[in-house]
């Protein structure tokens, strides 16, 4: 098939999560299945790679005529096309800021613009066209691009053999403001019904998300276990209604992890400054040395039996930061090495910049993000925390295990469906997990832990060597991403 994955962000150049990570992986390990695979992505800086088409396209946006350029790249097997208009530009590193019409605004065009890149672009010399196509949009940026597809296309006898797949990485944001929001997306009034939701709280309002879960072929999200939850008045964010309505078309596929970037065997940051690389053959050695090299580092006392916990993600409620401050009395109580990585609210990174100052000797707290710290602490570490209080699917736990880090989770979306609970009596399991945010069960869990890491040495290079012998590559979720594909062209 011919498969164009359209997302406001790619890795490497612009990132602000594990969408990103996805955007940049996935279209790989489908091109590596044989399909012609494209990516589509705003143009926010000047890339080296990326080349001017001399492609130029002019779309209207609330009254303006806006004009774009369309610059290609074709990297590991897959074309990258970037969308070029001055209102991206220098927006990588704030991808989604702005006011609430600007970024509705910069959306619109960005859809309007990708949904006919298969017509305009050429990439190497040929167009895709709209034979065998289908388009995977991402999230609520890009969910207005089924309904175009529908409304501008389909419906009027062209590109009716294009299919649309929508993947929901994170239901809590939605694209939603006010009913009149409708006109700046430039559709006839009859399609208001799509966007239209009714809140209990402020009545009626615009949703985009909500409009792309309708028009879509089929909805994809980033686990079996999100997908059960976004059926739920708690975990679908007020969509829940739709995603019941529409449930015949969704399916749960867990991410998988890019094995070149994230595998201690090749990684790249781990190459100098005492760090080293290893494998499941040497791990042992390996990442004693790691665990050393990343003490010293970070200023801590070097000492290879004391438990170093990490924890590496945004700094807000849903990652569960707060439960860590809870526990903090606990854990200084016991004999271990605390260290924390990420940026977010301002009180949650004052609180890290406190714990450090108060436990200088056990705690770190890096407040901003480091791709090489990121790796470094995936691989010194011996036990990565995530007590998010919902995670679609994470991938922190997946780089962990890959790494023989050992994952304690709270037991909620992708984090259930990868950690699966250490059973001591059959030797079996990758980590720990707790079923409630609640410091309390976060204590009880992480207390098993150390308990294990100290006293079971057998069973916990058990749980590090079968999280790292572990399938975790794209190659798996690719094929069930074909197999949704191929469900959306031939069971419509």
């Amino acid at each position: 098939m011919n498969v164009i994955l359209v997302a406001a962000e790619c890795a490497p150049w612009s990132k602000t999560g594990g969408l990103g990570d996805v955007v940049g992986s996935l279209p790989k390990a489908l091109a590596r299945r044989g399909h012609r695979v494209m990516v589509v992505t705003p143009r926010y800086g000047n890339y080296a790679e990326a080349q001017d088409t001399g492609v130029r396209k002019t779309y209207r946006v609330n009254g303006h005529d806006l004009e774009v350029k369309y610059f290609q790249a074709f990297i590991d097997g897959v074309d990258f096309v970037f969308i070029d208009n001055p209102v991206f530009h220098h927006l990588e590193r704030n991808i989604y800021g702005g006011s609430r019409l600007d970024i509705l605004k910069r959306m619109v065009l960005f859809c309007k613009a990708a949904v006919e890149v298969p017509w305009h672009v050429p990439c190497g010399g040929v167009c895709y066209g709209d034979g065998n196509l289908a388009f995977i949009a991402n999230d609520w940026h890009t969910a207005l691009l089924p309904v175009y597809l529908k409304a501008y296309y389909r419906d009027h006898g062209l590109m009716k053999y294009t299919r649309s797949v929508l993947v929901i990485h994170n239901i809590a944001h939605q694209g939603r403001g006010p009913v009149d929001d409708f006109f700046l997306v430039d559709l006839p009034e009859h399609h208001i019904d799509l966007f239209k939701l009714y809140d209990p709280i402020g009545g009626d309002h615009f949703n985009i998300f909500a409009a792309g879960l309708k028009a879509a072929d089929r909805v994809v999200t980033v686990s079996h276990g999100y997908a059960w939850e976004l059926k739920t008045s708690e975990g679908g964010w007020g969509l829940h209604g739709i995603i019941n309505d529409n449930d015949w078309k969704l399916r749960g596929i867990v991410n998988g992890i890019d094995n070149k970037d994230w595998n201690p065997e090749f990684d790249v940051h781990l190459k100098s400054d005492g760090y080293t690389n290893y494998s499941l053959e040497t791990l042992s050695s390996g990442k004693a040395k790691c665990k050393a090299a990343l003490q010293k580092e970070l200023g801590l006392p070097v000492d290879k039996d004391v438990p170093v916990i990490g924890f590496i993600g945004r700094l807000d409620q849903q990652k569960g930061v707060d439960l860590i401050g809870e526990a903090i009395p606990w854990l200084m109580g016991q004999d271990v090495q605390l260290v924390m990585l990420g940026t977010g609210r301002p009180d949650l990174e004052r609180m890290l910049r406190q714990f450090e100052s108060q436990h200088h000797d056990k705690i770190r707290g890096w407040v901003g993000f480091s791709v090489k710290m990121a790796h470094r602490i995936t691989a010194g570490a011996d036990i990565l925390l995530m007590p998010s209080r919902f995670e679609p699917c994470g991938l922190n736990q997946l780089y962990a295990m890959n790494y023989g880090t050992v994952p304690v989770v709270h037991a909620v979306g992708g984090l259930r469906d990868t950690v699966k609970p250490f059973d001591p009596f059959s030797e079996s399991g990758v980590g720990w997990t707790f079923n409630s945010a609640d410091s309390g069960k976060l204590v009880d869990a992480l207390g098993n832990c150390l308990w294990t890491y100290r006293e079971y040495k057998k069973s916990w290079e058990g749980l590090q060597r079968r999280g790292m012998t572990q399938d975790l590559s794209w190659d798996n979720a690719a094929q069930q991403y074909e197999e949704v594909l191929l469900a959306a062209k031939y069971q419509w």
